[in-house]
């Protein structure tokens, strides 16, 4: 991993990036993509390690991914990520689980979702020496494969090949059955050490949004220590969203977003909403809000709040969700920073400065160490390059009118103290989405 993070003096060892966001007083100059997500949780069935499932994956494959229908009840939680979200990058947290297994087959991955196959051996119709092997989720029929008939079986040699669903057992002599069921497969349990593992192999993955869904006050703690060191100490900018209906976790910290409302119909911790609110900030567009956004999921959330609660959310730094007349709607699009300082305004505390400020973060990033790092000469010309991209970075942004009033004088790149190092100086200025209006109606 390269080098990265904020820096005080100019005195790191590795190569890379160090950035400093402050208040004021991909491997081209093209802004990355949103929508990416990272969630570490409890799934029933589902590959081992990290694996990147999208929008379009999820609805067309999701039996082969977590061993269940898109439209399952078990699949409700990972539906309401894919709201909004286009890509979102898994880790099950669970251990120890059995695969199903029969005669013929054994699940692919461990998980009670695995009792649900069956495997049916048939003759063919065409060829009285040959058999049609089909692998029957529920009663689809997820793969069918034709093999000759064989009197005995040695290692490899039945001539079944194994599926997305299932590992068939190849020194086994396949006869006629209408249909022989998978049966054993067990879910694992989830531990602070499979909880590390994820948090640890997702560091290598680039996302906007990290979701915490577990309920426990030092798991929550675990995650946003996670986001701080990452976003302070290796440059990785983003954030984490959190379930923190009881104010446990005052993070006061920009990288946090923490979620009050429960949600009637959820487990008995109520906190689904983490989600939704997941899924939707990864892909909320770099000069958007959610600032009074519908919530189109599918829980039914908690909001009997007085106005006076609803303040003390905002004042709190809570991202809250409201009722308005028939709907549900974010009441304001901020994090968990309340405490205002002369390196952090009061615009930090709005996602919608931090989205534009990580986006500067990790574009710059990117392109200095895919463009520049160990190839460009650090003299005058290189440095004049790069000002260039920088500048067109900025200008995509102006563009999309997520920032205003920038000029390419705003960017300056100089010579550092060491002849390898260079010194950008960047100035912004964020526009933020209207919040409110203060009218004076005269009346002659």
């Amino acid at each position: 991993m390269l080098g990265g993070g904020t820096f005080t003096t100019m005195n790191k060892v590795l190569p890379g990036s160090y950035i400093n966001v402050i208040s004021t007083g991909n491997a081209t100059a093209a802004l990355s993509d949103r929508g990416y997500v990272a969630v570490p949780m409890e799934l029933d069935y589902s590959p081992d390690g990290v694996f990147e499932v999208t929008a379009a994956d999820f609805q067309k494959n999701s039996v082969k991914f977590f061993g269940y229908e898109y439209t399952s009840e078990n699949m409700k939680n990972i539906r309401e990520i894919f709201c909004r979200a286009n890509t979102v990058y898994f880790y099950n947290i669970c251990e120890g689980g059995k695969k199903a297994t029969n005669t013929y087959a054994t699940a692919k991955y461990p998980g009670e979702a695995g009792n649900q196959y069956k495997i049916k051996i048939e003759e063919s119709v065409d060829d009285e020496n040959r058999f049609i092997v089909s692998t029957i989720f529920n009663s689809t029929v997820v793969d069918v494969q034709e093999i000759e008939k064989i009197t005995s079986a040695s290692t490899e040699n039945n001539g079944l090949v194994d599926n997305d669903y299932v590992n068939f057992k190849k020194n086994v002599v396949p006869t006629v059955t209408a249909g022989s069921s998978l049966s054993g497969g067990t879910k694992g349990t989830s531990s602070g050490t499979t909880i590390q593992n994820a948090l640890d192999s997702l560091e290598s993955y680039s996302f906007n949004i990290l979701i915490c869904t577990l309920t426990q006050t030092t798991d929550k703690k675990l995650f946003v220590n996670y986001v701080k060191r990452l976003r302070d100490e290796n440059g990785i900018k983003f954030q984490v969203v959190i379930h923190d209906p009881e104010n446990e976790i005052p993070a006061d910290y920009e990288g946090c977003i923490r979620v009050p409302n429960k949600v009637t119909d959820g487990s008995e911790a109520a906190y689904e909403l983490v989600y939704w609110t997941g899924g939707a900030e990864a892909a909320c567009r770099v000069n958007g809000s959610l600032t009074n956004v519908e919530y189109d999921g599918e829980y039914t959330v908690g909001t009997n709040y007085t106005q006076t609660e609803l303040s003390n959310f905002i004042q709190s730094g809570f991202l809250a969700f409201h009722r308005v007349g028939s709907e549900i709607r974010v009441l304001d699009d901020i994090n968990s920073l309340v405490t205002v300082t002369d390196g952090k305004s009061e615009d930090f505390k709005r996602n919608q400065t931090i989205r534009v400020t990580d986006q500067i973060s990790n574009d710059i990033a990117v392109l200095f160490n895919t463009r520049y790092l160990g190839i460009s000469p650090n003299d005058n010309m290189g440095r004049a390059s790069l000002k260039n991209d920088i500048v067109k970075i900025h200008e995509g942004l102006r563009d999309l009118r997520a920032i205003e009033n920038f000029t390419s004088s705003d960017i300056t790149v100089e010579a550092g103290d060491k002849k390898g190092s260079v010194i950008v100086t960047d100035t912004i200025t964020t526009i933020e989405a209207m919040r409110q209006l203060y009218m004076t109606v005269y009346v002659s």
